[in-house]
């Protein structure tokens, strides 16, 4: 498909050599730089990252999880690590139950897991890593000590979390200026964040989980009356595990196995797959059978997805060809489906994505979040490390798989992708946006498999999401002209969305040309860019 040039819009990068696609310019900019100087992939997608927890705090940042794909040079199949905390070894659910806490607040320490990210970091760059992590966080060092100016998304986010902020005493003073929130253009600095980064790149991952910054961690958080001690930070470590795959269109797409819901995306392709689907990307019927596979999916999401160490998840089952049957035979294109079981969880936030591929061809897919934009909007003093909220997605239930307990990691909603042709990487790709993230997954490939699309022009078509649990639809403009009348004669709740849904990066791997392809979503502030 070509591009119409007469037409707003982004043109697709290419490369030679690496590419990097994320969505803030400076993080693609430092991924590509690090390539430059002799860095890998991943040393390129853990510097990109780094910066993000700086220049896209609300996103981002090392208070938070991370999950990974890589597929190094002439393996196989890829590795996926679980980077995703835990919940103190004290948060045993009757606490919680006798002290009438019902549901996990976001601005409480309960919302708060012992982070992931520096451990997934550090063992990723240990063992797939050419640089040392002193030199990997250098630029994000220099950039929060020095100053970094705000872009238009950062600032639109951050505006919208002023309430928020300002009930944090240093989450005010670091984000804020006069209890307002600052504009586009504005220069920022996290010099305690910079104190902290320094001291990780040079000491490794045993600083911030053994060393004052753990244990600062988990004094301010007693603090505030969480459950943490210093001995959850101390033992925290995450995991390799098996991809999952499925296969779509003859293709193997390869997600991260729960607690993740990648998962879900699979579940909503292999649903799909029962279709024949029309060549309108928005032709009606099309968009009612995404919807409705998407929350089926979902659902069967909210009863069953936890953290498989404690709660066993039925994988095959839940990817089986009679599941999806039955499943499918659910969807009727007359009405929207009525009874559809509850959802008892967050809604969908923010999150940063990040692809590299090296001159090697060593592909990365990378997602690093604090969940809602800010988080729990809880910041140390000491560390300048603003806390994540991924804890809000546990259940306060006797006997749901998802239940909050001792040592448990919560349901997770960020997902890395990575597509493979004839037993090689042809895709790394992802999609930000917390619950909407697996069926943006699913979103983007019918876009780009099925409809023919460019990897560009599948990211700029107009997004919708069902809202998990009930009958509304949040759409897009583009999305909402087309749905708003026969969505709403078919039983849907048509709804303006409360931000831009989502936001993508992707990298193709085009083995015959030898050239790599990139492409960054207009929703955010980034870019793909390729050498």
């Amino acid at each position: 498909m070509t591009r119409d040039f007469e037409k707003p819009g982004r043109s697709i990068a290419f490369g030679q050599q690496a590419m990097a696609a994320t969505s803030h310019v400076a993080s693609t900019q430092t991924a590509i730089a690090i390539m430059k100087a002799g860095g890998n992939a991943m040393d390129a997608a853990v510097a990109a990252c780094a910066v993000q927890c700086v220049v896209e705090a609300g996103s981002t940042g090392i208070g938070g999880d991370c999950f990974a794909l890589f597929w190094p040079k002439g393996a196989e199949k890829p590795v996926a690590y679980n980077g995703s905390g835990r919940s103190p070894a004290a948060a045993e659910l009757s606490w919680y139950l006798k002290n009438g806490i019902r549901t996990i607040e976001r601005q409480t320490p309960h919302a708060v897991t012992v982070p992931g990210a520096i451990e997934a970091w550090a063992t990723l760059i240990r063992d797939y890593g050419r640089m040392p992590l002193r030199q990997i966080f250098a630029p994000a060092v220099e950039m929060a000590r020095n100053g970094y100016l705000l872009t238009e998304r950062v600032a639109f986010d951050l505006a919208n979390q002023v309430d928020l902020l300002n009930a944090d005493a240093e989450s005010r003073e670091t984000f804020l200026v006069g209890g307002e929130a600052p504009k586009a253009g504005d220069l920022q600095k996290q010099t305690k964040l910079a104190d902290t980064l320094e001291l990780v790149g040079r000491e490794g991952p045993r600083a911030f989980y053994q060393g004052d910054v753990g244990v600062g961690l988990a004094k301010f958080l007693e603090s505030k009356g969480g459950l943490h001690r210093r001995e959850d930070f101390a033992e925290a470590k995450g995991e390799y595990v098996q991809p999952i795959s499925a296969t779509y269109r003859g293709r193997t797409v390869y997600q991260c196995a729960p607690n993740g819901q990648g998962l879900i995306a699979l579940m909503i392709m292999n649903i799909l797959s029962r279709f024949k689907r029309r060549p309108d990307p928005l032709d009606i019927d099309n968009l009612h059978i995404e919807v409705e596979a998407t929350r089926l999916a979902y659902a069967a999401r909210d009863q069953v997805l936890a953290d498989p160490a404690i709660s066993p998840v039925p994988v095959d089952y839940l990817l089986s060809d009679e599941l999806a049957d039955q499943l499918a035979r659910r969807i009727d294109l007359t009405r929207a489906i009525v009874e559809m079981p509850s959802f008892s969880g967050a809604e969908h936030s923010d999150t940063v994505y990040i692809c590299t591929v090296d001159k090697d061809r060593n592909a990365v897919s990378f997602i690093n979040s604090l969940f809602h934009p800010y988080g729990a909007g809880l910041m140390d003093p000491k560390s300048g490390v603003m806390l994540h909220n991924r804890g809000q997605s546990f259940v306060v239930e006797q006997g749901h798989p998802n239940a909050i307990g001792p040592r448990k990691r919560p349901m997770h909603t960020i997902i890395p992708g990575l597509v493979a042709e004839n037993g090689r990487p042809t895709l790394v790709f992802g999609v930000m946006g917390g619950h909407y993230q697996a069926m943006g997954h699913a979103h983007y490939l019918t876009r780009l498999f099925d409809d023919g699309l460019s990897l560009q022009a599948a990211m700029d078509q107009p997004r919708l999401f069902p809202l998990p649990g009930t009958n509304a639809v949040e759409a897009e403009e583009g999305a909402r002209r087309v749905i708003a009348e026969p969505f709403t004669k078919r039983g849907f709740e048509v709804r303006l969305p409360r931000w831009p849904i989502g936001g993508a990066q992707a990298i193709r791997i085009d083995w015959q040309r030898d050239i790599l392809i990139g492409a960054s979503d207009h929703r955010k502030d980034g870019c793909a860019l390729g050498i």
